[in-house]
């Protein structure tokens, strides 16, 4: 499979590994939503089973994209890896190619800050609308901030 990535997006695939029959690809960011409809339609991974995300701070790119492939037909699952720095971490939605992936990119946004360009409702999904901050970052206080809540009088 990762070389049917390779021959029909070069340079995509950065690097990937097979470990216990699972196969991991870390893609270019600017090409996930490419690599994504590949798999999709070339290679029967139709189901989006989750998005999330890893904060490797303080190692830069901070953020990790995580996203979980299956192919129902095949009896396969995928898992594929973006890198993000930490002044803007931003990568194209692919709520294009699964409409799962609103839901995951939203609370992977809410959670640690990542933003998904083009997605079609990108605003928190857990935590209320006022809440200061991304609770997942490793540099979040651990106890929350004292005032966690935005307050419109100050």
């Amino acid at each position: 499979m990762a070389g049917a990535v390779e021959a029909a997006a070069p340079a995509a695939v950065l690097g990937g590994k097979l470990d216990r029959g699972e196969l991991t690809l870390e893609i270019a960011p600017e090409r996930i939503v490419e690599v994504c409809r590949l798999l999709r339609n070339a290679e029967q991974c139709e189901r989006l089973s989750g998005v999330t995300a890893v904060d490797r701070h303080p190692a830069e790119p901070r953020f990790e994209l995580v996203y979980h492939l299956h192919s129902l037909a095949r009896n396969l699952r995928v898992r594929l890896k973006c890198r993000l720095g930490e002044e803007q971490p931003e990568i194209d939605s692919v709520t294009a190619v699964w409409r799962s992936a609103n839901w995951y990119e939203r609370e992977v946004y809410d959670l640690f800050g990542v933003r998904f360009r083009g997605h079609p409702d990108l605003r928190r999904i857990l935590m209320p609308d006022n809440w200061v901050g991304h609770p997942l970052r490793k540099d979040y206080p651990v106890h929350g901030y004292r005032y966690s809540y935005a307050d419109p009088e100050t």
